[in-house]
């Protein structure tokens, strides 16, 4: 039976040139960064001119950005920092955010007695613009927006300059999840003016457990986990050399090769949307992730005519492996957050699964699907 891998929003395979670059350092290189001796300057080495060469993708200072061990550590980091170091009483987010921003803000919430507001989203999950600047211009308590990037269960692209205008405007901090959005987007920091966002190497074909922050030059960041000045003094704990320079193979990978990556993941996600409509009736999409001029070009959020009991279980005994929401929150028994947000609840009970691509993919892989698809519906 030849498996199926179509939920790259929840991992990505690791490159082949990553794992061997990888494998190759843990041979050369063992020295602890903070050690003097020619041991520990070799891995320093690494681990700044990797901090360098993201710094590059990004177009910002390599100063701005903190390794940590993922997205949600990242997530923490900038939010606990906005509230119990920059001042910040009140935090404008959205009910559809990952749960590394929502249980952060909830958390931060009962902790610190702010204020939370939630923009108002559309039909599909859309920001409305208008109600995030009603929000901004109605308090001045010192405001810190938090809006993800790029919607990991729905493909929704929020607007970075919109957004990042009306912070400006307002006098707001701005924070972006944008761990589903690097290298399935650009960003160019001299352009938009993000203050903080978080990343994950897992997401674009680099390996789990190590991430990185962005911290805007001059905002300060007082350390979550203490007991050593790693990280400039941001982030206590040895850093993690070997996966760290293995996230930055992985981003140089990804932007190299973007504009053909984009190209060819778009045109399979066109390809099977097509196929759907073909074969199936009552096919619907959740969020804009059919719109490929508005969605990542990766996610795929299909919302089929009826319940299909046990359908995520059947194709994964088929051989495909996909998802009915959030990989994190994969055991839970109440459904998609997101979903229950945008969704009516006649909709809301509707099978829904997001299939997401990656460049190992193909179009053989699709018909297969189907194929497979035929069968239960």
């Amino acid at each position: 039976m030849k498996k199926l891998y179509l939920d790259n929003a929840a991992t990505t395979p690791i490159d082949k040139e990553v794992i061997d670059l990888i494998t190759s350092s843990m041979h050369d290189v063992f020295g602890n960064p903070s050690s003097t001796h020619q041991y520990g300057r070799k891995a320093k080495s690494l681990v700044e001119n990797a901090r360098k060469n993201i710094a590059k993708y990004l177009n910002c200072s390599a100063n701005e950005i903190i390794f940590t061990s993922g997205g949600s550590e990242a997530d923490n980091l900038i939010l606990f920092n906005a509230i119990g170091n920059l001042g910040v009483k009140r935090i404008i987010s959205s009910k559809i955010e990952h749960h590394a921003v929502i249980h952060t803000i909830e958390a931060i919430q009962k902790k610190y007695h702010i204020k939370v507001d939630f923009v108002d989203l559309d039909e599909n999950g859309v920001v409305d613009y208008q109600n995030l600047e009603d929000l901004l211009k109605s308090s001045d308590q010192k405001t810190l927006v938090s809006l993800m990037l790029v919607n990991n269960e729905i493909g929704n692209i929020l607007d970075l300059q919109i957004v990042s205008d009306l912070c400006l405007k307002y006098n707001a901090l701005f924070h972006s999840d944008t761990v589903q959005g690097i290298a399935h987007t650009t960003i160019d920091l001299q352009k938009t003016p993000i203050d903080f966002f978080a990343a994950s190497a897992h997401k674009f074909h680099g390996p789990k457990g190590v991430g990185f922050a962005f911290f805007k030059k001059g905002t300060g960041v007082q350390p979550l986990l203490i007991g050593g000045e790693q990280e400039r003094g941001a982030r206590a704990g040895t850093e993690n050399i070997h996966s760290i320079i293995g996230m930055e193979k992985a981003m140089e990978i990804a932007y190299q090769n973007y504009d053909k990556d984009e190209a060819y993941i778009s045109q399979l996600k066109q390809i099977f949307i097509d196929k759907l409509q073909r074969n199936f009736n009552g096919i619907k999409f959740n969020g804009t992730s059919s719109q490929l001029d508005i969605s990542a070009f990766h996610i795929l959020n299909v919302r089929f005519s009826k319940e299909i009991p046990m359908l995520l279980f059947n194709l994964d005994l088929k051989g495909i492996a996909v998802s009915g929401g959030s990989a994190c929150q994969s055991g839970s028994n109440k459904g998609s957050h997101v979903l229950n947000s945008i969704l009516n609840e006649n909709d809301a009970q509707k099978t829904s699964v997001r299939f997401s691509f990656s460049k190992y993919n193909t179009k053989e892989e699709i018909d297969i699907v189907i194929d497979v698809l035929k069968k239960f519906l």
